[in-house]
């Protein structure tokens, strides 16, 4: 025993050392994550912008708008000459890898439909997060430059910088609601203070883990701040899953009157098993989403992967030891004692009564069920993908009342502006021909003819870039068709297309197409981990099928609230932008797949227990549930209530994710583990738990039975 407890000791302090040194290491990591990361790689659209930047004629990541407040039109010449200080003074800028305005270029969309205010385009140098770290400079160098005007940023660059600050405050706010609310929630999930104090150690020493880990991967990798927020997440609900369970079956194991270190021998090998193969399948889960092209979805799961894997570690390393050297003491200060009659890890008789309803009109319940989770996933036939924007922030946020004056006084927006970038033989000369033919397409605004070069860079000697404006904003269906028109209009020479607009198509065609790819390894990835774990092939079947329903209800739900902006009344107001961010829908779809896939191997492996003791299907659903349900419950509750807090930012984005993944997650642990599963194993009787290997077994019984009786009666 002794030795046991000096091993013990000896991972306590070790995890304590890693996650102190991994706190420390905490804001070098941050410092090395990127920004932004929402485009597809790899489309036209990123290879026409890096064209037209090649011929002169870059896009701009930072916008200034210069003006005069208070001065009538005669002060336009005042602002001329403040836009001329600007562009001369961040042209010697080292930040800065191009600045133009209406006066350098003849852009006359560069000017204000009054005259009053002026645009200057900017593209700065480096990575997304060199630019984001240089942007505050370059704005405050514009503004020395022209003291007596107002200098108003926008943009790409100084939308994305904002929406991160906005999220890291937010996310701390958050945290400080949450907190409270959630340790309650695990004290009464736990029975004692102390024990409520177990998942807290397991997702602190995770998620301070995982951030050193997504520093070094950022090397290679685009890693987004936001992923951050992801892995505490994930992490979080992962660590109150793995310990929960854990410590539940602990309890049990101690109330048939075993020792606390069988019962702990006893629920390492049963749930510990689960909690193996739970972080499998979800890492499974999260892997899947690195074939979709889009960098930011990429650093998010990179985030869900780590943080999970080291929550199981953590989980059946650390927590172990924590108990052995706790004891007893592990259930003390329980404040909730006097009124506490049942601990989460009993028999609960709410679901016993429920399940054994359920399965009494298996096709009647499993049947509502569904057609509950249709009718949520309804609103999923309109659904849009797009692009995250300023309109994720505040209208009062400066990058988004700054973006929304452009959009007002500017005749065509930049944001609305395609680069059209023509290579070819004779292209110089027949470009006035084609800039005819592209202005006379629907929903055209105008074409202007930026530049005509004969360039080697071009790849076929002669190369034209032309601007049009679209009259409909990036995002729309109208943008959308006119990216398409222009893309499939005769032109006199290759033809390559970029722009907002064009990103937005591309992004999503590049998402739509990854996705069956996408399925298909989450489809078999699910198939084999479930199948070793439940040894049947039916029951990895049944979990795809019900998680399929399940991820419909939470799409559609997602679609309501925030596409169509009917969530504004409960969630507080925010720009309902009528898309939804690509990446960021993928993301929560993947981890409410994660934590469907993590409630359904602890169920399953609960249920499979108790099949195997009685050999009775209803009753080992029934008791399987029973036992389970409270727990999943408790978890689902305390993923909710750490994700709903995220509901109360100022950023739609963040909103999207808290949102969507507390709604999953209780949807999931209610009305699908608590109803639609039990229905379906009902219904499904005995074949739940077939395999080839039992079906020869019977038949090699059965054909020694007909053999043995054939012979009984010859004799």
């Amino acid at each position: 025993m002794d030795a046991v407890r000096r091993r013990a000791w000896l991972v306590v302090v070790c995890a304590v050392l890693a996650a102190v040194c991994a706190w420390a290491l905490a804001p070098v990591a941050l410092s090395a994550l990127g920004t932004g990361g929402a485009v597809a790689t790899g489309t036209e659209a990123g290879r026409a912008g890096r064209q037209a930047e090649q011929l002169g004629v870059p896009s701009p990541d930072l916008l200034l708008t210069v003006d005069r407040p208070g001065e009538g039109g005669g002060g336009t010449g005042t602002v001329r000459e403040d836009a001329g200080a600007v562009v001369k003074t961040l042209s010697r800028h080292p930040a800065v890898r191009a600045v133009w305005s209406a006066r350098t270029t003849g852009n006359t969309w560069l000017r204000s439909k009054d005259g009053r205010s002026l645009l200057i385009g900017v593209r700065l140098r480096g990575t997304d997060k060199e630019r984001k770290t240089a942007a505050p400079d370059v704005v405050a160098a514009a503004r020395s430059a022209a003291s007596g005007a107002r200098v108003e940023p926008s943009g790409e660059v100084w939308t994305n910088r904002e929406i991160d600050e906005t999220i890291e405050h937010d996310l701390r706010r958050a945290e400080l609601i949450a907190a409270p609310v959630l340790f309650l929630l695990l004290v009464l999930a736990y029975g004692s203070v102390v024990a409520a104090l177990l998942p807290v150690l397991v997702a602190v020493t995770a998620v301070g883990c995982t951030l050193p880990v997504l520093g070094v991967l950022a090397q290679w990798i685009n890693v987004s701040r936001v992923a951050v927020s992801a892995a505490s997440a994930v992490g979080l609900g992962m660590a109150v899953d793995y310990s929960l369970f854990l410590l539940a079956r602990v309890r049990e194991e101690m109330a048939r009157g075993v020792d606390r270190e069988t019962a702990l021998t006893a629920a390492l090998r049963s749930s510990g098993r689960s909690v193996a193969f739970s972080a499998a399948a979800v890492t499974t889960c999260l892997a899947t989403a690195m074939v979709v092209p889009v960098p930011l979805l990429r650093g998010l799961s990179l985030a869900g992967m780590v943080v999970t894997v080291l929550s199981a570690l953590v989980a059946l390393l650390v927590l172990p030891s924590c108990l052995r050297l706790l004891g007893p003491r592990v259930q003390a200060w329980d404040p909730l004692a006097r009124w506490r009659r049942t601990n989460t890890g009993d028999d609960s008789c709410f679901w016993r009564r429920t399940t054994r309803t359920v399965t009494a009109r298996p096709l009647l319940a499993g049947g509502l069920a569904v057609l509950a989770l249709v009718l949520m996933a309804v609103p999923f036939t309109h659904a849009r993908l797009g692009l995250v924007d300023e309109r994720t922030l505040p209208p009062s946020a400066s990058a988004a009342s700054a973006a929304a004056r452009v959009d007002h006084e500017f005749a065509v927006p930049p944001e609305r502006v395609l680069s059209v970038v023509v290579t070819g033989p004779g292209a110089r000369d027949a470009v006035p021909a084609y800039a005819a033919r592209l202005n006379g397409l629907p929903g055209v605004a105008g074409v202007r003819v930026e530049r005509t070069v004969r360039s080697a860079e071009a790849g076929k000697g002669e190369a034209a870039v032309l601007l049009v404006a679209s009259a409909a904003p990036p995002g729309t269906s109208e943008a959308e068709t006119l990216v398409r028109r222009v893309r499939e209009e005769s032109a006199p020479g290759a033809v390559a297309v970029a722009g907002r607009a064009a990103e937005i198509v591309d992004s999503s065609t590049a998402v739509c197409g990854a996705l069956p790819t996408c399925g298909l390894l989450l489809a078999v990835g699910l198939m084999v981990l479930l199948g070793l774990f439940t040894r049947s092939p039916v029951a990895p079947l049944k979990a795809v099928a019900v998680a399929a329903v399940s991820l419909g209800a939470g799409l559609g739900a997602m679609v309501l609230l925030f596409q169509d902006g009917h969530g504004r009344a409960v969630l507080g107001d925010f720009t309902a932008p009528g898309a939804l961010d690509a990446s960021t829908l993928l993301f929560v779809l993947f981890i409410t797949l994660a934590l469907s896939v993590d409630y359904e191997v602890f169920l399953l492996g609960r249920i499979r227990e108790e099949y195997e003791r009685s050999h009775d299907n209803r009753g080992s659903i029934v008791d399987g549930i029973a036992r389970t349900g409270r727990l999943m419950t408790s978890a689902a509750a305390a993923v909710a209530v750490s994700t709903a807090a995220m509901g109360m930012s100022h950023v739609a984005l963040l909103k999207l994710i808290g949102i969507g993944i507390a709604l999953g997650a209780l949807v999931d642990a209610v009305l699908v583990r608590g109803v639609l599963v039990p229905a379906v194993m009902a219904a499904l009787g005995p074949a739940n738990w077939w395999t080839p290997q039992g079906s020869r077994i019977a038949r090699r019984t059965a054909v020694r039975g007909m053999t043995a009786h054939a012979k009984e009666g010859e004799g």
